[in-house]
């Protein structure tokens, strides 16, 4: 597992963060990647080579930091981010794809958007909801539809991001009761607990989870 990360958002909204990925079983080199940032908002990726991809991931990610650091994707806006898609997949046509699934802490907002299988889930006590239900297709694919994820966010939402490697085996209802028992201990553990319960039969796929949780 990589080190995880955690960060407090300046944006008035205290946000902790952790990550974690695990290759398959066998594996040579892990394709999935993720990306944590938060200078003035707290901004996290995941991303999921499809196939034999090694490396494609990280290069997508490397492309996603490289306009939200310069400042030039504005996260606040949801078309900023569906043009970083659109521009992103028309140049990668062809070759290797990638999902990809970004979020933003604003203030009390959860921007982003997606594309792929790659998931977002959002867990309070009301229960476990999926943010990425909507069938859309990978960066690279030349047919990628930016979709959007949009929400307000309360003090001790958590969401996850997952790749699909990590949220196949798991029901909706595991993901709940797994985040409601980290509240009663370290949060840092999560991603690496939501590993466990995925590869309690094997790691048939790269997994990772990234973890943000509103405090």
């Amino acid at each position: 597992m990589e080190p995880s990360r955690a960060f407090a958002d300046e944006t008035g909204v205290k946000v902790e963060c952790y990550a974690g990925t695990r290759p398959r079983d066998g594996g040579g080199a892990n394709e999935d990647a993720f990306w944590i940032w938060r200078p003035t908002s707290t901004v996290a990726a995941l991303c999921d080579g499809a196939g034999n991809a090694q490396h494609c991931a990280a290069h997508v990610l490397r492309l996603f930091a490289r306009q939200v650091e310069g400042g030039t994707l504005q996260i606040e806006r949801f078309p900023a981010w569906s043009q970083w898609i659109r521009t992103t997949d028309a140049a990668m046509a062809g070759g290797v794809q990638s999902t990809f699934v970004g979020v933003a802490v604003v203030e009390q907002r959860l921007l982003g958007a997606y594309a792929g299988d790659s998931r977002a889930y959002l867990v309070n006590e009301h229960g476990c909801r999926m943010l990425t239900e909507q069938p859309s297709r990978r960066l690279g694919s030349g047919e990628a539809e930016p979709l959007p994820i949009h929400e307000p966010l309360e003090p001790h939402d958590t969401l996850l991001l997952m790749s699909d490697g990590a949220w196949t085996p798991l029901p909706l209802t595991i993901v709940h009761r797994t985040v409601m028992s980290a509240r009663l201990g370290d949060f840092t553990d999560l991603p690496g607990t939501l590993l466990d319960l995925s590869a309690r039969h094997g790691r048939a796929d790269d997994m990772t989870v990234v973890a943000l949780r509103v405090r």
